[in-house]
């Protein structure tokens, strides 16, 4: 009775801070004190829950480190001209029957290069609908293609935060989870590519706005040095070389372009390292605002306290039988189809991929370690299933922020779902393979 008061305490602070608009530290601090006094009701005492809290937190402080520089690299790309010379030799190379294709796999190659969905749905989602639109290609196909493209790196790229969330709370490798969830969707991409192929054909743009082209040279030094971040980023990990050096030379990269090709002071380059992008003026280059330090700062407190949850919940069991009972669950009906309905009722619940995420792996941890063959080999299970469900279904449910938020940036609504046919293709696939990477499914 205790854990159900705790949950709806935990719940309605949820609901509060998403109608409100507050932050959900503050309902995540309330869940974690209700949860804290179910388990000193259950006889813990207050300083063993700490020592708990404490030791899960403990486990996220490497996922943290890399968030910190994936915050660095998203200003410093943007000062750089990195992401604004793709921009602009990819509306370069448009031609009428390859508007969404190359709409579609721009899209992919940044956000997976970022690792950020919001922050390409921002820059070069508002720029292709904005190209849509005045083009006459029709918004709400577009927008569905950009939503496919953004979560393509957003699922998958070594450096997003999801991904690295899912790392941490698995306790898995990254790259190990990133050769799995690119292999298991060759075959979604490869679904999404002919369908946007089929609809790029069926919906040519009449031309393209030279307007925002003349705008960004304008706004930006367009050398191909801005290239050599991105190239770092990409080819140095495919050399085995650590996510962390990686990013670390991209970045180091990114500065120096900024202060020798785009003029940037070396003082204000650490200050938009930190504080974010922000562009002088109100032109083209102001969509690129953003990133920086202070823009993951929510996503590290929110993943340090939700860490200090799962802490709690190992050493006192509160969820053993909320667990048990998904344990016969998932073994009548399949693992990864109880990741599936945990997946949508909790996105559906918490609004959020975040919270939806941590509550599907802590629900769902014990039962998938009851029932692998090995510990490191069920939370790789746990890792990929969670790749391939929960972090994608988050982002298809209207009034989850995963979904609402890159839909606010392109102007569209609801009805641009159906068309992001990357995201529910990974599931779908990976439910009817999953015997192929995993036993059980």
């Amino acid at each position: 009775m205790t854990l159900l008061v705790a949950f709806l305490i935990f719940l309605i602070s949820m609901i509060i801070a998403i109608i409100t608009g507050y932050s959900m530290i503050i309902a995540l601090l309330i869940g974690l004190a209700a949860f804290s006094a179910a388990a000193v009701h259950k006889g813990f005492r207050l300083r063993e829950l700490c020592s708990m809290a404490l030791e899960g937190a403990k486990g996220s402080l490497i996922v943290i480190e890399v968030m910190c520089i994936i915050g660095f690299v998203t200003a410093s790309w943007r000062a750089s001209g990195t992401i604004t010379i793709f921009v602009y030799y990819g509306m370069k190379i448009i031609s009428p029957s390859l508007f969404l294709i190359i709409a579609f796999l721009l899209s992919c190659f940044l956000s997976y290069a970022l690792g950020t969905s919001f922050g390409v749905a921002g820059t070069v989602g508002v720029i292709f609908m904005t190209l849509a639109r005045s083009g006459g290609v029709d918004p709400v196909i577009t927008a569905g293609v950009l939503m496919s493209g953004v979560y393509f790196g957003d699922r998958g790229s070594p450096v997003s935060s999801s991904a690295n969330m899912v790392a941490g709370i698995t306790g898995t490798e990254i790259f190990d989870n990133v050769k799995l969830m690119m292999k298991t969707a060759v075959v979604p991409f490869s679904i999404a590519l002919i369908v946007y192929t089929l609809l790029s054909i069926a919906n040519p743009i009449s031309h393209v706005d030279e307007s925002l082209i003349l705008s960004f040279e304008k706004e930006f030094v367009l050398s191909m040095w801005a290239f050599v971040p991105a190239a770092l980023m990409l080819i140095l990990p495919l050399l085995k070389v650590s996510v962390l050096i990686s990013m670390g030379l991209s970045i180091l990269s990114a500065i120096l372009t900024s202060c020798l090709v785009q003029k940037v002071p070396v003082l204000e380059i650490f200050k938009i390292c930190i504080l974010g992008y922000e562009a002088d003026g109100e032109g083209l280059g102001a969509i690129l605002n953003g990133g920086g330090l202070v823009s993951m700062l929510e996503i590290i407190f929110i993943l340090l306290i939700s860490s200090s949850y799962s802490g709690i919940f190992s050493g006192t069991g509160l969820l053993n039988e909320l667990q048990e009972k998904l344990g016969r669950a998932c073994t009548g009906f399949g693992k990864f189809t109880v990741m599936l309905m945990l997946s949508v009722a909790t996105s559906a619940v918490f609004c959020n991929q975040t919270i939806a995420t941590l509550m599907c792996c802590s629900l769902l941890k014990k039962p998938y370690l009851d029932r692998g063959s090995s510990s490191d080999a069920s939370m790789t299970e746990l890792a990929i299933d969670m790749e391939n469900s929960v972090i994608l279904v988050a982002c298809f449910i209207p009034w989850c922020i995963g979904c609402s938020v890159p839909l606010s940036f392109f102007g569209a609504d609801f009805r641009s779902l159906p068309f992001a046919v990357y995201m529910y293709a990974v599931p779908i696939c990976y439910f009817l393979m999953k015997k192929r990477w995993f036993a059980d499914r």
